[in-house]
């Protein structure tokens, strides 16, 4: 594809909401974070595979010279991914903050050196009209963004379909991003393909995200319903059924290592606090034990008051 000399104004119109969008995408996550004061749900894979496809992404739009707002885009998708996976690493990892930060300048450095270096390597070769090197560094980019879009839908399968974590607006606003981009591209002189496909792809994986919650939510509503009448919430109902023991339809799945871990728990006697249905375990009082079989006395009952008393025996010698 030749490199783009006359960008339409519909083009530079769209690429401008949709680089809008995208740069306030995930501020609606930020704030959710910070005020929660939790990432459960939020997969911080996702946000680092798509800090890190901002790379490949920005150097190909750069190389080939798309409309200025397509070109800004991955650049601050970059740095709000990464601010998103600092969260992560603190809230729910419990990094301490001053590593944490250090730890994604570290990373805003490299990401930002790497992506000069591209463009400063593949932009004679595109304009001499050799192409092979850019379409390596979108296909890249598309795997990224495609892969990082995989760990939400483990998560949706470890809680049947449940959305956790994930703020619908921060959704909402990169879906739409992701389509006024792609409207950007087919309002351009020629049509991108494979920066097509990366947005298509995007859009694709998300709606499933959307639809995954939307049919959980039919399926329990009925339960949801019945647990507003009595004042409590799906999650309540979900608690209550695992401390009793009861099996639950929606009861979030477990891992193999998770199951395995229980199971190995429970043949050696240590059962985690989390894990047991009465929130401990019983252990024998040793000092009773002591006392029971010190010499010349033993355990007795008063029948009216019910105290346990020590009887002192006669010592046979």
């Amino acid at each position: 594809m030749a490199p783009q000399q006359d960008i339409p104004p519909a083009a530079n119109v769209l690429g401008t909401i949709g680089t809008i969008l995208w740069c306030i995408q995930t501020i609606p996550q930020i704030w959710t974070n910070w005020r929660t004061k939790k990432t459960e749900g939020l997969p911080g894979s996702m946000m680092y595979l798509w800090a890190l496809c901002g790379v490949p992404f920005g150097a190909y739009n750069i190389v080939q010279r798309f409309n200025y707002p397509l070109q800004v885009q991955p650049q601050v998708f970059m740095a709000l991914c990464l601010v998103n996976w600092c969260q992560i690493l603190f809230y729910n990892n419990k990094w301490a903050i001053w590593k944490v930060i250090l730890i994604g300048l570290a990373n805003a450095v490299a990401f930002a050196g790497v992506e000069a270096a591209l463009v400063l390597t593949l932009q004679p070769l595109y304009d001499a009209g050799k192409s092979a090197g850019i379409l390596v560094v979108g296909i890249v980019a598309a795997i990224l963004l495609a892969v990082g879009l995989l760990p939400p839908y483990g998560e949706l399968w470890k809680r049947r379909g449940r959305v956790i974590g994930i703020n619908f607006v921060f959704l909402s606003m990169d879906w739409f991003g992701a389509f006024f981009s792609l409207m950007s591209l087919a309002a351009q002189n020629s049509f991108d393909i494979l920066g097509g496909v990366l947005y298509i792809v995007c859009i694709i994986l998300e709606t499933g995200i959307f639809l995954s919650h939307i049919i959980w939510l039919f399926r329990t509503r009925k339960l949801r319903k019945e647990a507003a009448l009595e004042g409590k919430t799906f999650d309540d109902i979900a608690a209550e059924h695992e401390k009793q023991g009861i099996p639950f339809k929606f009861a979030e799945r477990k891992s193999s290592k998770h199951n395995k871990e229980k199971e190995t728990s429970i043949e050696t006697g240590v059962i985690r606090q989390d894990e047991d249905s009465s929130g401990t375990q019983q252990q024998p009082a040793p000092d009773a034990d002591l006392e029971s079989k010190t010499e010349g006395t033993h355990r007795d009952t008063d029948g009216e008051t019910g105290e346990v008393k020590n009887v002192a025996l006669p010592i046979d010698r």
